[in-house]
């Protein structure tokens, strides 16, 4: 999809917050690549939602903590 998708995300504070994680450190424990991470990070690609709850586990926070929908 072309263009930013209307769900923000906070993982970039989030991944500071925990011991400043790089894309590339959480990538590979959500199991994708660094530049899948990037691109959802910079809300130019929405995860899966399987992907979504991993991410919000690795961080031990509600998905809502991560992802907000601004339909």
């Amino acid at each position: 999809m072309a263009g930013s998708v209307p769900i923000s995300n906070s993982i970039r504070r989030l991944r500071f917050e925990h011991g400043e994680m790089t894309q590339a450190e959480l990538a590979a424990k959500v199991g994708v690549t660094r530049q899948t991470l990037h691109a959802i990070e910079a809300a130019k690609y929405s995860p899966t939602l399987e992907l979504a709850f991993r991410i919000a586990e690795v961080f031990d926070v509600q998905l809502e903590q991560v992802f907000q929908y601004q339909g």
